[in-house]
């Protein structure tokens, strides 16, 4: 099958799928689009330097891969250092972790 205007058809992880946790019907269900979005620890398409949706964990974090990559920065910076460790970490707004 091959992928509509908007990405349809599909998958658009990397190895065709493998890399996802998604089920394979929903990755050719939902546009491109969609599944750029997603953390890439949870649907690898390779685009998270692009959306943003990057870990600035610069060391241990008890904090899921999943939920370090598709959290807003603001809120990776205001967790403990304890839990989830941005110390050196530069953010998009040109701060830098403490």
């Amino acid at each position: 099958m091959s992928a509509n205007e908007s990405g349809q058809g599909v998958s658009h992880a990397k190895a065709g799928g493998a890399a996802s946790q998604v089920p394979g019907k929903a990755q050719e269900a939902v546009p491109a689009s969609v599944e750029h979005k997603l953390p890439d620890a949870l649907h690898d398409t390779g685009s998270n330097k692009e959306t943003g949706k990057v870990s600035h964990a610069t060391g241990d974090s008890i904090v899921p891969k999943t939920l370090q990559e598709g959290l807003p920065e603001k809120v990776e910076k205001v967790v403990p250092n304890a839990l989830h460790d941005t110390s050196g970490a530069k953010f998009s707004d040109g701060s830098v972790g403490k």
